[in-house]
């Protein structure tokens, strides 16, 4: 005798429901439903049918010329052709192919296909389920009882439907058409609908990587590496010494004193920094009061901001102001709750403050603090406020390609975007910082404690 095939879920397999089931059952593989139609699931058995005639016809009138239009993306360029009206010879435009419709369609229409795929399985599913029923004799439910699972024990799948079509169309969609732009040449030179872009393969990839675009990738790159690292250890280290001081024992006005600091939180950020770039400003109110006092030359301010160096240290001194609040009250929580016993056993044995902070306060702080610094490192490499609120990017260089000397790689994308239109290569460097990110977090927050603890248990 055979052996049966069985899934990890403890069903069949669909090979040996094909084998098994009777004509009803062979046929759902070809006709969707034909299984429930046959056991009198009349309602149940329509929809599928229905599904499978609607993707039929839209197979044949929109889903291949879609693919047909993704392959190609366009062969028709829009143009200017002469014609004669009223015996005078005028321009008239001619309409050509959009390759950035094309490619939207192309890939909505895979998605499209999935989905059906999806309710394909469905039908197999349902039919296999019917071959069981009927093998151990149970009754064949009705459409009511179907659907009341749905509104019971799979009420769960039921509600998540349809934010699951939201992401799709609107999560998935635009992602998988973003990463598609990166394999295009579609910049300024190839801006539908006027001019046509087509597949380039890894081309932009090579151009960022080792060609062209090396020149201003890798400065960039290095300059977001140096400005995640300071900005994110200046507000840690600088936001628990804070803490610190603020709970240390006999201070008074100790919420007084986290109130003065948590005021920058109430502000919003966008308005702390345009105050931070007019403060910083060649002509404001600092150098202003500096020359004033004369420490410096009224006809040289300092540089805070239109010179390179200058510009990034008062990024990451202006980032502290705003960032180091936010440490602080997660530290102060943190502090609040440590194991009081330990601490005062550790004084009882003449440990100093150093030591207790040391062995005791701060790794109690760094073990549950791990996950949210990482975090705020991927944040401060994606940190598009601080820069183009405060510098914009600025002060320019002439050696990098829409690019200033403060730009991070997300302001270099957004530039590579609105600026100079050649959306290809922003399309790469939103991949590459996706990859960054997803590599760093992953090997970092594997091997921090918290994790391991979490494994463990």
């Amino acid at each position: 005798m055979k052996k049966q095939t069985v899934s990890s879920d403890g069903t069949m397999s669909m090979k040996d429901t094909f084998q098994k089931g009777g004509i009803d059952t062979k046929l759902s593989f070809v006709i969707m439903g034909f299984a429930n139609l046959a056991n009198k699931q009349i309602t149940k058995g329509l929809l599928f049918l229905i599904s499978e005639i609607l993707f039929l016809i839209a197979f044949v009138n929109q889903v291949i010329p879609a693919f047909h239009g993704l392959i190609t993306l366009g062969t028709k360029q829009q143009g200017l052709t002469t014609k004669t009206v009223d015996g005078i010879k005028v321009q008239v435009a001619t309409q050509g192919d959009n390759s950035m419709l094309l490619l939207i369609f192309g890939l909505a229409s895979i998605i499209f296909c999935l989905v059906f795929a999806y309710i394909y399985w469905c039908n197999l599913k349902s039919a296999r389920h019917l071959l069981e029923l009927k093998e151990q004799g149970k009754p064949i439910p009705n459409f009511k009882e179907d659907f009341k699972t749905l509104t019971d024990g799979r009420f769960h799948m039921t509600l998540m439907s349809i934010p699951m079509i939201g992401v799709l169309l609107f999560t998935i969609l635009p992602l998988v058409y973003m990463v598609s732009l990166a394999f295009t040449n579609y910049d300024h030179n190839h801006l539908p609908p006027k001019s046509l872009f087509d597949w380039v393969g890894f081309t932009n990839f090579g151009n960022v990587l080792s060609g062209r675009m090396a020149g201003t990738f890798f400065p960039v790159l290095s300059w977001t590496l140096i400005w995640a690292v300071f900005a994110t250890v200046t507000n840690f280290f600088f936001g628990i010494v804070l803490a610190l001081l603020i709970n240390t024992k006999g201070l008074k006005l100790k919420k007084m004193w986290r109130t003065i600091f948590v005021i920058t939180m109430a502000v919003p950020q966008f308005i702390s920094l345009l105050i931070m770039r007019n403060l910083l400003s060649d002509a404001g109110p600092v150098n202003a009061l500096l020359a004033k006092w004369g420490w410096i030359s009224a006809s040289h301010p300092l540089p805070f901001l239109s010179d390179p160096i200058w510009a990034k240290f008062s990024i990451i001194f202006v980032n502290m102001w705003v960032g180091i609040p936010v440490t602080m009250l997660v530290a102060t929580g943190i502090i609040m709750n440590l194991p009081q016993e330990q601490i005062e056993a550790a004084e009882i044995d003449g440990a100093s403050k150093f030591q207790i902070f040391q062995s005791i306060t701060f790794p109690q702080i760094l073990l549950i603090m791990t996950p949210t610094l990482i975090q705020q490192f991927i944040g401060n490499i994606n940190n598009f406020n601080v820069i183009f609120l405060l510098t914009g990017g600025g002060p320019t260089n002439s050696n990098y390609y829409q690019a200033g000397s403060t730009d991070l790689l997300v302001t270099w994308l957004y530039n590579l975007t609105v600026t100079a239109a050649d959306y290809n290569l922003a399309s790469v460097i939103g991949i590459l910082i996706f990859v960054l990110s997803a590599v760093f977090s992953l090997l970092a927050y594997t091997r921090t404690n918290s994790y391991k603890e979490g494994v463990a248990k």
